[in-house]
C-alpha cells in the first residue's frame, strides 16, 4: 500500500488550528427570542454556556453534557435548532494565556448549537458541577450578549450569532 503526502494546502489548514481546543458553545433560546447569558463566578464577565470536548466524544455529546454541567439543562429540555457550518476560532490573548485553559492553548475552536427550551418554565441550575462556572444568569435579547462579551471573544460570538440567525 502506497502512502500519499497530505497536499501542502490541507498541512497549511491543519497547522492553523494547532493550538486550539475543541470546543462547543450553546446559544439557548426560550419562546420570547431571548438567549441566555451566564456571568463567570468572581467576574463580570458573561457568556453563552461553552466547554472542551473530550477525547473520543462526539460534539453533541459534549454539548449535551456542557449544557447539563453549566445550566442544569438536560437534553429532553430544549431541541437543536441549528448549528453552525463550521468551527468558529478565537485567540486568547497571548498576556491572558496563562491564566486561562492552563495556558495550553492559544484559543478555541468551537462549534456553535442554537437551542430552543421545550417549556419556558424550565429550571437553570448553575451548581450541577462541583466547580461551578457561573454565579448569576439572565435572559436577554438575542444581539445584546455582544455588549457583554470580553473584547478577545467578540468577533467569534458576532459571527455565531450571525450564522446562527437563519434559524431564529
Amino acid at each position: 500500500m502506497k502512502l500519499r503526502k497530505i497536499p501542502s494546502i490541507l498541512r497549511s489548514k491543519f497547522k492553523k488550528m494547532e493550538g486550539y481546543r475543541k470546543n462547543v458553545a450553546m446559544v439557548v433560546m426560550n419562546n420570547h427570542r431571548q438567549v441566555l447569558i451566564c456571568r463567570r463566578k468572581g467576574t463580570e464577565n458573561w457568556q453563552f454556556p461553552q466547554g472542551g470536548i473530550d477525547k473520543d466524544e462526539l460534539l453533541e455529546e459534549a454539548m449535551y453534557r456542557e449544557l447539563y454541567e453549566e445550566v442544569g439543562l438536560e437534553k429532553s429540555d430544549v431541541s437543536i435548532i441549528g448549528k453552525t457550518k463550521r468551527a468558529i476560532k478565537y485567540d486568547i490573548p497571548s498576556s491572558m494565556r496563562s491564566k486561562v485553559l492552563g495556558g495550553k492553548f492559544k484559543g478555541q475552536l468551537q462549534t456553535w448549537y442554537l437551542l430552543k427550551v421545550r417549556d419556558d418554565n424550565c429550571s437553570i441550575n448553575l451548581y450541577c458541577d462541583a466547580t461551578p462556572e457561573f454565579d448569576m444568569f439572565d435572559w436577554v435579547s438575542y444581539w445584546y450578549p455582544i455588549s457583554k462579551i470580553v473584547e478577545f471573544k467578540k468577533e467569534a460570538y458576532r459571527e455565531a450569532l450571525k450564522e446562527l440567525r437563519e434559524f431564529v
